[in-house]
């Protein structure tokens, strides 16, 4: 039986003067702050750990990040149970969908919520099953055998043109005011091993800190809260919100 032991933190960063990011951890949410629990999965039957930058101009991007997570929660939460994986992907999808015309539609109402939108990328867990999703360009790292690895691909204009590196033109998120969104969504049950530590965060990390720290880091014990550190160390240009989640044999 194992055991995740989590640590989630949230910071506005050195330059901006509020947090457009949200996090969802287990069952809270943060924003300019740290949490840490452990879970032990055996127990559950479902959870949402994940992370939302929001984006849209003064105060909306915030709106938009917390609304997303809020609404996640309650409908992941709310779905049946006994779903397989291709039940479970098209729920998912449904619910995105929704959540996109939604926030649109705010932002059309409301000018001051004028095209916000943002990211999310999670870590789902359901019926003993644990799969990641991602829209946008916020990220999920796994660090295993000392060596760091980046299982989402950002949706953004490099990457569309084959570059490897980080771009502020994402090509894919939430609201925004975009006619169509997507998400990726990839089962890792069978991938999911004991020694493994997988990291969510927006890009606020990564484009602060390299992945080689990041990678150095999580081999020394860091926790979320030590990464947005070294983040607004290096500069804090942007929010900076991450998770970390340690698989652990349970004693």
């Amino acid at each position: 039986m194992n055991k995740i032991v989590l640590t989630a933190a949230s910071r506005v960063g050195n330059v901006r003067s509020n947090n457009e990011d949200m996090v969802l951890a287990f069952d809270r949410f943060i924003r300019s702050d740290i949490y840490q629990t452990v879970l032990s999965p055996e127990n559950l039957d479902r959870f949402v750990i994940g992370v939302a930058d929001g984006m849209g101009g003064h105060n909306a991007g915030e709106v938009a990040s917390e609304q997303v997570m809020q609404n996640l929660k309650f409908y992941y939460n709310d779905m049946p149970k006994g779903m397989n994986s291709d039940q479970l992907e098209k729920a998912m999808n449904n619910w995105l969908q929704s959540i996109h015309q939604l926030i649109n539609a705010r932002g059309h109402s409301n000018r001051t919520l004028c095209d916000m939108g943002t990211t999310l990328v999670a870590l789902l867990y359901y019926g003993h099953h644990y799969y990641w999703i991602n829209c946008g360009d916020s990220r999920l790292y796994r660090l295993r055998d000392g060596q760091l690895q980046q299982l989402t691909t950002d949706h953004s204009l490099v990457n569309e043109d084959g570059e490897k590196k980080h771009s502020n033109y994402i090509t894919n998120c939430i609201g925004a005011g975009c006619m169509d969104t997507y998400m990726d969504m990839t089962e890792i049950t069978d991938d999911f091993k004991v020694g493994d530590t997988y990291v969510l965060c927006s890009d606020g990390l990564n484009d602060m800190v390299p992945d080689y720290v990041i990678e150095k880091m999580l081999n020394e014990g860091a926790t979320a809260n030590d990464l947005c550190e070294e983040a607004n160390d290096a500069g804090g240009f942007d929010n900076v919100s991450v998770c970390v989640l340690r698989i652990e044999e349970q004693e």
